[in-house]
């Protein structure tokens, strides 16, 4: 923990008081990566949070200080020609980029330390591991004062990613089978959407089985270690529908395995796969070209697929309506200064969403 600097908000930004965070692991890899480099260029990282916003720069409409919001690490600009267009949501100012490290408007950070004024950099347009940040005014979503915001956190980023994925994305229909690669926050998320939607069968996939219990409760009903079998996880999934594999299967573990293996779960014929998962590996997609004149596709999701400003308020109504189970996903509360806790808690297997309080 450091004290630092967080300039005011220039043209089309905002500076929030963050009230809560969370991590994931998008966060946790990108951590153990700066330890190694944090010389060349020291970053905030975070970027699923919940705020107030403390003041508005220049040229921002429909944003003031108090508003209480969502940063989200994607943004909307309402006016590029993706942002237009119904079913893409990779806004073309302001999409997410790993490599971003710095504002839009003049190229420049607005953090920097307080013993000698050295810059410190961004991080997916949110930087939210810290008390205060700045934000481009398209990365915000307000919400309404009534709504928790400690709740409101889950929805920039994991919960949002994973039922968008089900919703928006795959469009899963009633009676369908689903199955799910990884049971983090954002399968465990799928898999709520997957129920939301009336799933018929909804198959976790996972090495840890402590996961299962929290499985359950989003409403998996068959459950798959790979670990306990020396079938591969596709014939397992082939056995449980008696062979028809699963019309729609989602890879949120980050591993190139698992990815195979979730391609061919599917059913030959109508079969649709979505990816989810962060892949650090160089590796190139484990699917023959052939493979696809099988009736079998294979697609990915950013986000959900959701607008943040035009779509993301109406979910976070269903969310608090009671659609999707939101205290599912918090496994602990913790004080910010515990942040390397909930780091290890995540890493470890333990945590869902350590919520940290700031």
């Amino acid at each position: 923990m450091e004290d630092v600097k967080v300039d005011p908000p220039q043209r089309l930004e905002v500076r929030l008081r963050i009230l809560f965070t969370s991590i994931c692991h998008t966060d946790l890899s990108a951590w153990k990566g700066e330890n190694m480099a944090q010389q060349a260029y020291p970053r905030i990282l975070g970027h699923e949070a919940a705020g107030i916003v403390e003041s508005v720069g220049e040229g921002v409409e429909n944003i003031q200080a108090g508003d209480h919001v969502l940063p989200i690490f994607t943004g909307e600009c309402g006016e590029c020609r993706v942002c237009k267009r119904d079913g893409a949501n990779l806004c073309e100012r302001f999409r997410v980029d790993p490599m971003k490290k710095v504002m839009v408007s003049d190229g420049k950070t607005r953090f920097f330390t307080s013993k000698d004024n050295k810059p410190i950099f961004h991080f997916l347009n949110t930087s939210t591991f810290s008390e205060y940040t700045v934000i481009d005014s398209a990365c915000v979503v307000k919400v309404d004062p009534l709504f928790p915001l400690e709740k409101m956190s889950l929805l920039s980023c994991g919960v949002s990613t994973g039922v968008g994925a089900a919703w928006n994305v795959a469009d899963i229909q009633p009676g369908s089978t689903v199955a799910v690669f990884g049971l983090g926050a954002v399968g465990l998320a799928v898999a709520e959407g997957a129920r939301a939607r009336g799933a018929s069968k909804i198959i976790g996939i996972d090495v840890n089985p402590d996961k299962f219990p929290l499985g359950r409760e989003a409403g998996i009903s068959e459950f798959i270690n790979p670990k306990e079998s020396d079938k591969a996880v596709h014939e397992r999934v082939m056995e449980i529908t008696e062979g028809s594999g699963v019309e729609y299967s989602f890879e949120c573990a980050g591993s190139i395995e698992a990815l195979r293996e979730s391609f061919l779960s599917t059913n030959s014929g109508v079969g649709v796969t979505v990816l989810l998962g962060v892949h650090a590996s160089p590796q190139l997609l484990p699917i023959h070209p052939m493979e696809l004149f099988q009736g079998r596709s294979i697609t990915a999701s950013v986000f959900g697929g959701f607008k943040p400003k035009t779509q993301l308020p109406l979910f976070i109504t269903q969310c608090l309506q009671g659609l999707v189970n939101l205290d599912l996903f918090i496994s602990h509360h913790l004080p910010f200064h515990d942040i390397n806790k909930a780091m290890q808690l995540l890493h470890q297997g333990k945590a869902l969403r350590c919520l940290l309080r700031l």
